[in-house]
């Protein structure tokens, strides 16, 4: 069906939203991003408790720092990725924060309540901020990428399958944490900081393409070919 600018305005469906440059290397790096933080938000309270001597209720309570900080994360993001264009980067730069920063925040979170206060804030705001950027502006900028020829049928689409594969992951994480917490916490640790690292793998690519685009001085959001 054409609209009334001559461009085909029918549903593009599942295989067709596929083909859109990005959308299926933003879905796997959300699966990775959504399963640290939902892993993150099912374990935490249960993760303070344990390592700490504060009751259940104070452990709960504790948690909601990392909520807090993944506010400010997600905010931080969109901004940092609209003055530079580069969505793509942009995630891949605070995942490659976010990684160390687990690993500190098992070595050193249990010292003392403040400590574990400010590894939170900080761990919240950069785990959280690429799992924000990617489920709103990224999701959107891939609906109406330049191959689509103008369809305006293709946003709920692209969005589902992205946000559908976080989804996956999210039900994935805490099962998988569940598995080898048996082992000890450093375990879960381990395998939140590999998630970690095969988010940023699946967006190298984009990255790529992006520092290129820059380079040409063409600055753009989602410009990938």
């Amino acid at each position: 069906m054409l609209n009334s600018n001559g461009h085909n305005d029918s549903p593009i469906g599942f295989s067709g939203a596929l083909k859109i440059p990005g959308v299926i290397e933003f879905s796997l790096c959300l699966f990775f991003s959504k399963l640290v933080n939902y892993t993150f938000l099912f374990w935490l309270p249960l993760y303070i408790k344990n390592t700490t001597p504060l009751s259940p209720e104070a452990s709960a309570q504790l948690s909601m720092v990392f909520d807090i900080g993944g506010i400010v994360g997600a905010i931080l993001t969109g901004v940092i990725s609209d003055s530079s264009s580069m969505p793509a980067a942009t995630c891949v730069g605070m995942l490659l924060v976010a990684a160390p920063l687990l690993f500190i925040y098992e070595t050193y979170g249990a010292l003392s309540w403040l400590i574990n206060v400010c590894l939170l804030f900080v761990l919240g705001l950069f785990v959280n901020g690429p799992y924000a950027l990617i489920t709103t502006s990224v999701s959107a900028e891939l609906g109406q990428h330049k191959s689509l020829e103008g369809n305006g049928k293709a946003l709920a689409t692209v969005t589902s399958i992205i946000d559908g594969t976080g989804s996956i992951g999210a039900a994935v994480g805490p099962l998988i944490a569940g598995l080898v917490q048996s082992g000890g916490w450093q375990n879960v640790f381990y395998m939140l900081i590999s998630s970690n690292i095969m988010a940023m793998i699946f967006l190298f690519r984009l990255v790529k393409k992006e520092l290129a685009v820059r380079r040409r001085g063409r600055p753009g959001n989602i410009r990938v070919e």
